[in-house]
């Protein structure tokens, strides 16, 4: 895998640099570390979340946790849209109603909802893979507004890489993804580069809700032969689902995250979440205390290194991939 590794510093670095509340618009307020409480300042941070899923969630704790080790007193307020986009606007309203300090938004339509809410209140985000590409800010590198943040940005084509080598006959990749996210747009266009490039075939799959995915990946039998789904919401929520079909019909399913070949996915080259919003934790830390500008603020992105391939042995054996191969891998 030394080949995946070199690339992948090229693409990551080079291209991109708790407890959770309840559903729906309900949502839990609760106060952070109180050793900084002698500086007088206790932060209110609301936090909008666009589903449940275990790398939205990881995020969140990260960010969470890079406040506690900032050691600054404040109170949070979380909330989850259960991938409700109406949700997302009522929730977003709330707490720019609710005068917070600072919103941090898991996840593009969350981000869009805080956003469109308010040009005042500093907005981070974090689980978003182009920011610029989703209207959020001007420039990745300047964002120019009260929105800057941390990108989940993979490293696509060391993904695409790592399906050729584990699936070397594939001749047709069916891309699954959720029309509704428009950087999973941006991530499928970045497969297709590379499959072609490759000069295997492709093939979109696209879903408008979870409650499609059972039906798209039955679809794809007999007319793929292996499966490709990035840093998608919809599709990470549904993993079991993709995973029980895909299974069961002998489609490897190369997936964006590690999150979601813990899930059932074959494998991944993948960042990890809890070090995204940690990222966007620390952010978030300088605006609040240093008076940091998110005009100025680049968004960021984690480094080649913090890559990790990890692959799922149970998937491995139950859809007959040989993945003895991939050395230095993480194996679920």
């Amino acid at each position: 895998m030394n080949r995946l590794k070199t690339i992948a510093s090229a693409v990551v670095a080079g291209t991109l640099a708790l407890a959770l509340a309840a559903c729906g618009g309900g949502g839990e307020t609760s106060e952070g570390s109180s050793s900084a409480a002698a500086s007088g300042t206790t932060y209110k941070i609301g936090v909008l979340q666009l589903t449940e899923h275990a790398a939205l969630d990881a995020s969140n704790e990260g960010f969470v946790a890079a406040l506690d080790d900032a050691g600054i007193s404040y109170e949070i307020d979380q909330q989850n849209a259960q991938n409700d986009q109406s949700a997302c606007q009522t929730i977003a309203s709330k707490l720019v109603n609710d005068g917070d300090d600072l919103i941090l938004a898991i996840g593009t339509p969350a981000a869009q909802a805080v956003s469109s809410a308010t040009s005042d209140i500093p907005i981070i985000g974090t689980a978003i893979t182009d920011f610029a590409e989703s209207g959020l800010v001007a420039s990745n590198e300047e964002p120019g507004g009260n929105v800057t943040g941390s990108s989940d940005l993979t490293p696509v084509t060391d993904q695409i890489e790592l399906l050729e080598q584990l699936v070397p006959d594939a001749k047709t990749v069916g891309l699954l993804y959720c029309t509704a996210e428009s950087n999973s747009e941006v991530q499928i266009s970045m497969a297709e580069e590379a499959l072609d490039a490759a000069g295997i075939a492709h093939e979109r799959y696209t879903v408008s809700s979870s409650n499609e995915i059972q039906q798209v990946i039955e679809s794809m039998v007999g007319k793929v032969d292996a499966i490709y789904t990035p840093t998608d919401n919809t599709i990470a929520a549904g993993m079991a689902t993709v995973s029980m079909v895909a299974n069961e019909n002998d489609l490897p399913v190369i997936v964006g995250c590690d999150t979601m070949v813990e899930d059932g996915g074959l494998a991944s080259y993948s960042i990890n979440y809890y070090d995204l919003g940690y990222k966007a934790g620390e952010m978030a830390v300088e605006i609040l205390t240093e008076g940091a500008d998110p005009a100025e603020m680049p968004i960021a992105y984690l480094e080649a290194e913090d890559c990790q391939l990890i692959a799922n042995q149970a998937t491995a054996d139950e859809v007959g991939i040989d993945i003895s191969g991939l050395e230095d891998a993480e194996i679920v």
